[in-house]
């Protein structure tokens, strides 16, 4: 609310000897006419085509005041009256949830006007979130021209090819194929060609020690921008120099997905693994946080790809495990696609196997979600900490801290320096592992922009839904663990979906770790 500030005087009259009682009384009134007290009301949620009514509460000494109504921001609509304290508008049709904001204005014309804002959302329609609308389909049957299929030679299809539905034991489904290639095409910009030469190893991981891609150029997906690639799948013209040295490059890989359109709470701990754990709305997949190793091989002390991997992956964040082209993480590549610039909440990127959306990372306008595990302390005053101040102990449960800690495989020093599958040397400082992270129940019990266990939350437009979680670093953006989902679904998981739930014990790298 914004409030005016009104200047209250009284005039002294030396040297009368006059009744001044009636004078007095008229200002005494005067000074007494105080600014009207404006509330706009509280913010509201809809649906396109609602009848909203914005009604404000005014407190004043009298009537004697001038309304304006005035839209501020969003989709323009056309309000019913704008001079009185209640008017109504009709909710415009949306294809992302979009938020319009107004303004109320009171003017006693004694006093500074005063002005208060509302905001209303209004939703997407819920068929929408599985809908056509949602996911980016190639109409045209477009076909990569770097990407090629590993037993035809022909350019694999690009996006999603169809999105349909289908009703199986009385379950709604959303079924979507994919062959796993997206359409990116990249401008470079100097952040993109300095991120490439400033790699550690620019000198062996690039032809000629840095990239052949200028700034300005439109870069397609897997076209050639100067790496020495490697691996599987990675011939000439078809997919070379695009990913650094690493096992291998992607090809088709064809997919059919089953999306319940209602999605159910999960019943049990369904933590998820290695592989697939749901798409994106372009086709590629989904990975979760790990890369299928840990420090010394013994399965204690589990890498995180997005820390482990970062040199491993192309200029939109993704690479290939086994031929699947995936993310593991937030990538600005997809959030050009689907428009999302952090105006206003997050568009969806794509979905878990549970069914649930996956939003981006922004919460609002400006406001990212944030999510709600956090970094051990390990001192050995600390709930996480080990008596040693050092990482010789691991949590009983990351998802409840106060059951204490159990001891573990000695793991590497915060300063330590560990070498990654693709020979680059890293500093394991505190936060390299997923055993160095723990659910703080406290942060979810906030509310507002902390998600829960499951890097999730529910709002009364979207219902329960995941977001990709960021955080600011130094004036820019860096990927925040969970990253995408957490390391459990929040949904129960279908028998035909993409995922399972796994039995929690670590894997070793797939051929192609990552």
């Amino acid at each position: 609310m914004k409030w005016s500030s009104t200047l209250l005087f009284c005039a002294l009259v030396a040297g009368c000897g006059s009744d001044s009682s009636s004078s007095d009384d008229a200002a005494t009134e005067e000074t007494q006419n105080a600014a009207p007290v404006v509330e706009a009301g509280n913010a509201q949620i809809a649906a396109s085509g609602d009848t909203v009514t914005l009604t404000a509460t005014i407190t004043d000494d009298d009537t004697s005041y001038v309304i304006n109504w005035a839209q501020l921001s969003g989709t323009d609509v056309t309000l019913s009256d704008n001079t009185t304290a209640s008017t109504t508008f009709t909710a415009p049709t949306v294809t992302t949830a979009e938020t319009l904001q107004f303004q109320i204005s009171v003017d006693d014309g004694t006093n500074d006007a005063v002005t208060d804002t509302v905001s209303v959302t209004i939703a997407v329609d819920s068929d929408d979130a599985t809908s056509d609308s949602v996911w980016i389909i190639n109409t045209t049957d477009e076909v990569s021209t770097r990407i090629l299929d590993s037993s035809s030679g022909v350019g694999v299809l690009v996006n999603v090819q169809s999105v349909t539905e289908e009703t199986i034991d009385n379950v709604d489904y959303t079924v979507v194929t994919s062959q796993g290639i997206p359409k990116y095409d990249v401008t470079m910009t100097q952040d993109i060609i300095d991120s490439i030469n400033n790699r550690p190893k620019a000198s062996s991981d690039l032809v000629t020690g840095e990239t052949t891609a200028s700034v300005g150029d439109i870069v397609e997906f897997g076209e050639d921008v100067g790496y020495v690639s490697t691996g599987d799948n990675c011939d000439s013209n078809a997919g070379y120099g695009y990913w650094p040295p690493g096992p291998a490059c992607p090809t088709e890989d064809e997919r059919e997905v089953y999306f319940p359109k209602t999605p159910e709470v999960t019943t049990e701990e369904c933590d998820n693994g290695l592989g697939k754990v749901g798409l994106f709305v372009n086709g590629s997949s989904v990975y979760n946080w790990g890369d299928g190793m840990s420090y010394n091989t013994d399965g204690s002390w589990q890498n995180l790809a997005p820390v482990a991997e970062q040199y491993d992956v192309d200029i939109c964040g993704g690479h290939s495990a086994n031929g699947d082209y995936h993310h593991h993480f937030y990538t600005s590549c997809l959030a050009d696609l689907v428009g999302d610039t952090g105006d206003q909440h997050s568009p969806i990127y794509g979905y878990a196997a549970d069914g649930y959306p996956i939003y981006g990372p922004w919460q609002d306008n400006g406001v990212l979600a944030v999510s709600a595990w956090a970094v051990r302390d390990y001192t050995s005053t600390s709930e996480t900490g080990c008596s040693d101040d050092a990482r010789s102990c691991t949590l009983v449960d990351p998802y409840d801290a106060s059951l204490g800690t159990e001891s573990a495989t000695q793991g590497p020093d915060f300063d330590d320096v560990v070498e990654t599958l693709s020979k680059n040397e890293l500093t394991a400082e505190n936060g390299y592992y997923y055993e160095d992270y723990y659910w703080a129940s406290e942060l979810t019990a906030q509310g507002g922009a902390y998600l829960d266990q499951f890097n999730g939350h529910t709002d009364s437009t979207r219902g329960y839904h995941y977001h990709i979680t960021i955080t600011e670093v130094d004036g820019s953006y860096a990927p925040a663990f969970p990253y995408i989902i957490g390391s459990r679904f929040a949904g129960q998981l279908q028998d035909n979906a993409v995922a399972s739930c796994s039995t929690g014990s670590v894997m070793g790298p797939p051929p192609g770790a990552g």
